[in-house]
């Protein structure tokens, strides 16, 4: 039987960890334990043992508490922690994993649990979960539980969230999965609000024709997630019609997706279909948050939480600049398609983001760079939200895959 690694530091948290082992154990299941603490003893004994960890992250235990320097410390149990937990599930021992800690706690917890496919439980506990949790979630599917109070003794309180934690993962391990469907062909598909109507109207015809579609909202982390998973092995296809993350990258908005955002699929041989959706916005925040440099310039209250900024002339040569040298490295098949009536729901004539002359450098900057000889170039004359805009990128990547 596969069984859930509990992960952590037995020398300042064991009573918490032996309490949740007992539970996860209570429920039918083994456990391994992974001790990730430095400085003091292990409350209890673990099966993977601290200095088997740190010399996993390159460094002896010994040195370590020489040294008696927290932070590389956290970064070699880290690494180490990261490396056995990715041995133990590629032998087969585990089928899920749980931490509980705080900050140094959850550094090394969900470093480790990045190393494990989707799909496979993790629960960390932890006291940073209730703020910004992009830093250890990353593009993985972690659930992270708030500790409400410091895990510091299974008191009253924190004994009913450890619990409710322990048997979360010990229910996720043992549930019955729900029976695969008809296997087909992955496709992953990129949409924003503005790029909706497209989207949703390729999707439908590809799942007529056989492919199951999953979409990616183009938030930054919607566009790291569907990068990894192509460089995973999971998608057989790419519709990546919304590449606004680009323009967050270069401008500074708030949802860049980072610089290897649009490379996966050009450097994996999955076959791709290309397009400028929202290449007209930068995203920031609520309207009081923009900054100072950018009130001057076209600017559209989205909601109260999102603000949009047109993007100008410059930055529209710039990203057709930065795709293309993206998509000239593609080593397999790859089709840009151009929306010349627009590339948003509100560039558009009459909309706030209608942009001729901007879109005009953006088109004609494509032609220029884009290597024909790697990148097939189409251009339609239509709005990407078009029905047969939506038709032809869907069509163009069937036909890309069935001839890859």
């Amino acid at each position: 039987m596969s069984k859930v690694a509990v992960l952590g530091t037995l020398d300042t948290k064991g009573e918490e960890f032996l309490y949740v082992k007992e539970i996860i154990e209570g429920e039918g299941l083994e456990t391994i334990v992974i001790d990730a603490g430095v400085m003091g003893e292990p409350y209890f004994e673990a099966e993977i043992k601290k200095d088997m960890v740190a010399k996993a992250g390159g460094e002896s235990i010994e040195n370590l508490i020489e040294k008696s320097d927290r932070g590389y410390s956290m970064e070699v149990m880290s690494n180490g922690a990261a490396k056995v937990v990715e041995e133990l599930y590629e032998a087969g021992d585990i089928a899920g994993i749980i931490s509980l800690g705080g900050s140094a706690g959850t550094t090394i917890g969900t470093t480790a649990m990045k190393k494990l496919p989707v799909g496979i439980p993790k629960v960390m506990v932890s006291t940073l979960a209730s703020g910004d949790t992009r830093p250890y979630v990353g593009t993985k599917d972690i659930t992270m539980m708030y500790s409400v109070v410091d895990i510091l003794g299974a008191n009253s309180l924190s004994a009913n969230i450890l619990a409710n934690a322990a048997f979360a993962v010990a229910g996720m391990v043992k549930g019955k999965k729900p029976e695969p469907k008809e296997k087909r062909p992955l496709i992953a598909a990129t949409m924003f609000g503005v790029t909706t109507p497209c989207v949703e109207k390729a999707r439908e015809y590809l799942e007529e024709n056989g492919y199951e579609v999953i979409v990616f909202h183009a938030t930054g982390t919607g566009g790291k997630a569907m990068e990894n998973l192509i460089e995973e092995g999971f998608i057989a296809g790419v519709l990546d019609l919304t590449t606004t993350e680009l323009c967050d990258e270069l401008v500074g908005g708030v949802l860049s997706a980072g610089p290897d955002r649009l490379e996966a699929a050009a450097k994996n041989s999955v076959p791709q279909v290309v397009s400028t959706g929202a290449l007209d916005m930068v995203n920031f925040g609520p309207i009081d948050s923009l900054p100072e440099e950018f009130k001057a310039r076209n600017i559209y209250k989205h909601n109260p939480t999102v603000t949009l900024m047109r993007t100008n002339l410059e930055e529209n040569k710039e990203l057709a600049e930065i795709m293309a040298k993206k998509l000239n490295q593609s080593t397999g098949k790859t089709a840009l398609v151009l929306p010349l009536k627009g590339v948003s729901m509100i560039d558009a004539e009459g909309q706030p983001f209608h942009g001729a002359e901007e879109d005009q450098v953006l088109f004609d900057t494509l032609r220029e760079k884009i290597d024909q000889d790697k990148v097939e170039l189409i251009e339609k004359e239509l709005h990407i939200n078009d029905e047969e805009f939506a038709l032809s990128v869907a069509k163009k990547l069937i036909e890309l895959m069935e001839n890859n």
